[in-house]
């Protein structure tokens, strides 16, 4: 069902004073009025445990956005600071909620609706929706967004989806993961779908296998009771990284709108098969160097905070299958860790070798050979696009044709200079204020993927599998090198 079509001329922040109010969305709201891509009315009401007033929370605002805001963005922050208010709340309990519908309706006009962004611990959902259905803040001209965790596996999933559910309906959800925000995810739709170049090879007879890596540098990062529940698998694999495989494997949908384009995301999440334990790597970090600093350990970080010995995965790769048509036979590496060398999103759809090379018996460039073609999506820290081509390499050669792999590189940056490079949660706000859900994520893909998940979790508990040690600053465990190369597959590095 199509999103509900109104322009929310309010919008809520819940943990309005929290890390990612600051380092995001305030930033990322502030931008687009700069640009003069809000309505003109909407009015921004935060909301969170802490006492503040109106001027506090504006005057916490705007530390935010000079910290976190490039200058040359940060055009008209005086109007922007006069849109926002604030009302201090416990959401953990039913009282206050009526004053904060006062605030809510004090900030302006009902007739474009109010938008609301839930970020707090997942434990709060319930009793959030509770307060809001009692405030009379859950009406038609209401949608929400919820910001995950959402939940920890498809029982406490379906019950947050269940609690939300009951006071909204699902054209009025809408789940974030703000990689698909990111310009370049985007732009591999556009990539598949607007170039008659590539679909008709986007499939098992040309593409040996595909990799997705989404590696970090950073450690825990004051994130340590969360991580440890989480570990990389639900962390990063359950949401960003099969989000970034969906698109990648989907049929073309019927036209660019929410639910032709999620019908065939989910399509594929329901695909994929049940991973065995012999298909997965997992890996925990010990002190090494990152950025060319000795950092701890992941057991020594613990430690620091009173936690004792962990089984929790810093580090996991996972060899995957979409059973369909398609993508028969065609094997999906996915890998994710904390305490990589380098800070790298990327995909690499690797093709297969011309089934018959005429230039056997040439000579060819020392040290490479007939390489098989390759297509390089690379999503953070920079966003590029490169298509590797053999070609001749210039000169008269009398004994044979000299052959080298060449990049046929698009950076995004550098073709699209006039574009202003935006936060992921930008677009993803504009699109929730106006009602826009295609990059949002639909209840049956999340309990897809949770489905996945839950499988894969079942098989480390069941074969009783325990991570491998990896030295920071490292591309992670040796099982994760053995568990391409048995296929004959490098990982890119």
């Amino acid at each position: 069902m199509a999103a509900a079509q109104f322009a929310a001329e309010r919008l809520l922040l819940f943990g309005a004073t929290g890390d990612l109010s600051r380092r995001k969305l305030l930033p990322s709201l502030c931008a687009l009025d700069a640009e003069g891509l809000l309505p003109e009315k909407l009015k921004i009401i935060g909301t969170a445990r802490s006492e503040l007033d109106d001027a506090g929370f504006r005057d916490m605002a705007r530390a935010a956005l000079e910290e976190f805001l490039p200058a040359d963005r940060r055009g008209g922050m005086a109007g922007f600071l006069n849109r926002l208010s604030y009302q201090a709340l416990d959401a953990s309990t039913l009282d206050g909620f009526d004053e904060l519908a006062a605030k809510i309706e004090d900030a302006g006009t009902t007739e474009g609706g109010l938008a609301i962004f839930l970020s707090t611990a997942p434990s709060l959902f319930g009793p959030t929706i509770a307060g809001l259905e009692k405030a009379g803040l859950t009406g038609e001209k209401v949608r929400m967004c919820l910001e995950k965790p959402l939940g920890t596996d498809l029982a406490s999933s379906a019950q947050i989806n269940d609690a939300v559910a009951a006071a909204f309906p699902e054209e009025r959800i809408f789940r974030i993961d703000h990689y698909l925000g990111k310009e370049t995810v985007q732009n591999l739709l556009a990539l598949r779908f607007a170039n008659i170049l590539f679909e008709p090879i986007w499939n098992s007879n040309v593409i040996e296998h595909v990799q997705i890596t989404v590696a970090e540098t950073v450690g825990l990062e004051g994130r340590v009771g969360f991580y440890d529940d989480a570990g990389a698998l639900r962390d990063m694999v359950q949401n960003h990284m099969l989000q970034l495989l969906a698109l990648v494997a989907m049929e073309p949908p019927t036209s660019f709108d929410a639910t032709a384009v999620r019908d065939e995301k989910v399509k594929v999440l329901r695909a994929l098969r049940q991973v065995t334990a012999s298909e997965t790597v997992t890996g925990q970090y010990r002190a090494g160097a990152s950025n060319g600093k000795a950092v701890p350990g992941y057991d020594e970080e613990l430690a620091e905070h009173g936690l004792g010995e962990s089984q929790t995965e810093t580090f996991t790769a996972i060899k995957a299958h979409v059973d369909n048509w398609r993508w028969k036979g065609v094997p999906f590496y996915l890998r994710t860790g904390k305490r990589m060398p380098q800070r790298v999103t990327e995909i690499l759809v690797q093709f297969r070798s011309v089934p018959h090379s005429i230039f056997e018996g040439q000579k060819l460039k020392t040290g490479a050979g007939l390489q098989p073609n390759h297509l390089l999506i690379e999503i953070q820290p920079e966003e590029n696009i490169t298509l590797s081509l053999m070609a001749k390499v210039p000169g008269l050669d009398e004994d044979g044709v000299r052959l080298r792999e060449v990049p046929l590189a698009i950076t995004m940056p550098d073709a699209f200079a006039e574009a202003q490079r935006r936060i992921a949660y930008e677009r993803l706000l504009l699109d929730l204020i106006k009602g826009d859900q295609t990059l949002f994520v639909r209840r049956d893909e999340v309990e897809a993927q949770w489905n996945w998940i839950d499988g894969i979790r079942a098989e480390w508990e069941l074969h009783r599998v325990k991570p491998q040690t990896y030295t920071a600053g490292s591309w992670g465990p040796s099982g994760a090198i053995a568990l391409t190369e048995r296929d004959g597959v490098s990982w890119h590095e």
